[in-house]
This record gives C-alpha cells, sequence and structure tokens, in this order.
C-alpha cells in the first residue's frame, strides 16, 4: 500500500475535499480487511464477530476523527485502537448476555507470548493490561497493539512505524515479559 497516498488523502480530508474520505477508505480497506482476517484467526471458534464486521465499525469509529490523523502511521495506530476497542466492547456484550458467564478466552500463543502452563486469558484482561502499559510506554502499548489486536507481523509494524525490526524484536521481547508480568499475578 501506497503511505504517501494515505498520507495525501488525509490531508485532502482535513483541507475539507469531500471526495477524500471516500477515496481513502478505497484506498486502505483490503489491508484493514486483512488485518482484520489474521486477527479474527486467533478467535475462539464460534466467535459471532466476522472480519468484514470488524472492519466496518473500526472503521465508522475511525471516520469521525480522519481529520486528525496525519499520517499512514497514525491512521493505522488509530485503526489498531479501533479494532481493539471494537473487539473489546464485543467481549464485554457478549459477557453482559451471559450475565457473567465465561468471558471470550484468548491466547498469546500466536504471538509468542505463552502462560506458563497455556492458559488463556480473558479479553478483557488483555485490554487493561495493554492500557496500564501505554501509561508506562506508549511504544509498547502500540506495538502490543499492532500485535495482538490486529495480527501484524514485525515487519509490517516496521513498515508502518518507520522503526527497524531489530528495535521493533528488543521491544516485542520486553513487551511480552511485561504482559507476563501483569497477567499471571
Amino acid at each position: 500500500m501506497d503511505g504517501e497516498r494515505v498520507t495525501q488523502l488525509l490531508q485532502e480530508i482535513r483541507g475539507g475535499a469531500a471526495e477524500a474520505s471516500r477515496r481513502l477508505i478505497d484506498v486502505v480497506h483490503t489491508e484493514l480487511h486483512r488485518m482484520a482476517e489474521v486477527r479474527m484467526r486467533s478467535e475462539r471458534a464460534g466467535h459471532t464477530l466476522q472480519a468484514t464486521a470488524l472492519v466496518n465499525e473500526a472503521y465508522m469509529r475511525l471516520q469521525v476523527h480522519e481529520a486528525d490523523l496525519e499520517d499512514r502511521a497514525h491512521f493505522f495506530g488509530a485503526a489498531s485502537r479501533a479494532m481493539e476497542r471494537v473487539l473489546v466492547d464485543h467481549a464485554r456484550r457478549r459477557l453482559a448476555q451471559k450475565r457473567g458467564g465465561d468471558a471470550a478466552r484468548m491466547t498469546l500463543n500466536e504471538l509468542d507470548v505463552a502462560t506458563p502452563d497455556g492458559a488463556p486469558f480473558d479479553a478483557l484482561e488483555i485490554h487493561e493490561a495493554v492500557e496500564a502499559l501505554e501509561r508506562e510506554s506508549p511504544e509498547l502499548a502500540s506495538l502490543v497493539r499492532y500485535r495482538y489486536f490486529v495480527g501484524l507481523t514485525l515487519e509490517q509494524v516496521a513498515e508502518i512505524d518507520g522503526a527497524s525490526v531489530a528495535t521493533l524484536k528488543r521491544r516485542w521481547t520486553f513487551a511480552r515479559a511485561w504482559l507476563h508480568a501483569r497477567l499471571d499475578t
């Protein structure tokens, strides 16, 4: 995907161009859908939210703030946050419907964040851990969101963030250790 094109369209949106928002979704939709499909593959079997619905709902939330987004990295950072909120809201609604029943359970194994006993973490626990991490290190929280809630590889995050893969590997090692310490307590 052409990062310069995304940045140009965001500038047009800030400038008030009426058709820029529609053109932006045309440019980013395939990538957002691919990210959502990767993310949904790690959800529990029978999850009722589909990748297309995740993209649509996340983009609707994102459109409200389009004029505030500066470039491709900022856009996809906001998209990962929007997808996270959609998934967390969906898990909360499910919990409310079950009146305290089992929360959606997921593991961090696909991200090399395995628990010592292999037990899955609750989606809301992961969200709360990432929120706590953000207070300490917004960069690490962003990396976890890209990896966990959007399903990006380190190489894809490097392309969006502009950081080297080696730097992201070091950050990811620290973020995994931080998550283990936070979630194992």
